[in-house]
């Protein structure tokens, strides 16, 4: 089930947290409740990518970029993530959120998160995401004038190669790619 609750709480104490620029690191917590815990008694990997959802509405309120979506009506998409999990979150883990952007092209805003427990990393993901409008993609000058911020950093060596492997693959998905294998 969607956390609107939790979703709720995060975009108010948002508010309340000191302004970012756009290239700030994010840092919020929260605990794992038992409505994120699978039969295992770990949050598992579907939950995780839920939950990186609350550091990124952090960071787009922080940087003032959910106020110009809603005066713009514009609208948030996803459009590939890539996620590596390296130690369980257990039931009332204090676990910490970073979320940074890390990159951004004409088209992508590229978003680091990870998920630390006791000063350790648990799982770390990468999100190529973009500002839409009547659900196209805005060039992200575009985006980033309205905001009254400019990207000056080079996008990380590991985050292009990230790119440019997830264009390599298929699309639309081939289901017959295995049998050629």
């Amino acid at each position: 089930m969607y956390p609107f609750i939790r979703t709720l709480m995060t975009l108010v104490r948002a508010k309340s947290r000191p302004a970012l620029a756009i290239d700030g690191v994010s840092v919020m917590h929260f605990r794992a409740m038992p409505w994120d815990i699978d039969i295992f008694g770990e949050v598992n990997n579907g939950r995780q990518l839920t939950l990186f959802e609350q550091g990124r509405w952090d960071l787009a309120v922080r940087i003032g970029l959910l106020s110009l979506l809603k005066r713009k009506g514009w609208g948030l998409v996803v459009a590939g993530s890539s996620v590596r999990y390296r130690k369980r979150i257990r039931m009332l883990d204090a676990v910490e959120c970073r979320t940074q952007c890390v990159g951004v092209d004409g088209r992508w805003f590229y978003m680091s998160q990870s998920f630390w427990v006791d000063g350790q990393p648990c799982s770390h993901a990468l999100f190529r995401t973009a500002v839409t409008d009547r659900g196209k993609t805005l060039d992200n000058a575009q985006v980033t004038d309205a905001m009254g911020e400019q990207w000056t950093h080079p996008t990380p060596d590991w985050v292009l190669a990230w790119d440019r492997a997830d264009h390599e693959r298929p699309w639309p998905p081939n289901p017959l790619a295995l049998e050629s294998v």
